[in-house]
């Protein structure tokens, strides 16, 4: 009965990682796309989403499967619990690349304008910290994962930055209302990616080390 669940354990493994590498690459595209506002590579993004949910379910039912045929325990129950966990975090990335996506097609339809902020410090800190998630994720790396909690709150700061940046630019320009506000929700939009990427390096840390360091400010010190 081990050897089947090692079997089970060793299969959610590729699954998780085979949904990792699509969604880390749904980021990269978008970023990309945003950068040159580049409509029909955001659509791509948002044509693939509906296979990223399929991948989502398919990893959630393998989980369920495994705790209940197989009722694991010790580091074997933490690697599953975390898997459900990160799958969850995966999908929500996922749905975040598809937000920007629509905001690029948008803009894209839009004549051309300054953007009151450079999006590229943003995009390559937010995809940096999704990369080093995975990455703890493929090597059981806690070291790794600790450093993707510490990048979170400059992202936090770009986000707030560009708050304010818009705030002025809709003062200056309120024609081009609309526009802005597309701008300042992809800003949030990086910033909830940030996130996510910090709660799958916390559940490797927890996958890991067995400790739950969320709402542990300390913990990245």
């Amino acid at each position: 009965m081990i050897r089947h669940m090692d079997r089970e354990i060793g299969r959610l493994k590729k699954q998780i990682l085979a949904l990792s590498a699509v969604i880390e690459g749904s980021v990269q595209r978008v970023t990309q796309s945003l950068a040159m506002r580049d409509a029909s590579l955001a659509q791509e993004v948002i044509d693939r989403d509906t296979d990223i949910d399929q991948a989502e379910v398919d990893v959630e039912e393998e989980c369920l499967k495994i705790l209940a045929l197989y009722q694991p325990v010790a580091i074997d129950l933490r690697f599953v619990i975390a898997i459900l966990k990160i799958n969850n975090d995966l999908e929500r990335i996922g749905d975040e690349a598809v937000n920007i996506a629509e905001r690029v097609v948008f803009l894209a339809r839009q004549d051309a304008f300054d953007i009151p902020f450079n999006y590229s410090l943003m995009s390559d800190k937010t995809q940096a910290m999704l990369r080093k998630s995975l990455d703890a994720l493929v090597n059981m790396d806690t070291e790794l994962a600790h450093e993707v909690g510490l990048a979170d709150d400059e992202v936090d700061e770009l986000n707030s930055e560009m708050y304010v940046r818009v705030q002025d630019a809709i003062r200056r320009h309120p024609e081009q209302v609309e526009t802005l506000i597309h701008l300042l929700s992809i800003s949030r939009h990086l910033e909830r990616i940030a996130d996510y990427a910090t709660n799958i390096a916390e559940d490797v840390i927890y996958m890991i080390d067995g400790e739950i360091v969320r709402h542990k400010a300390e913990a990245y010190l």
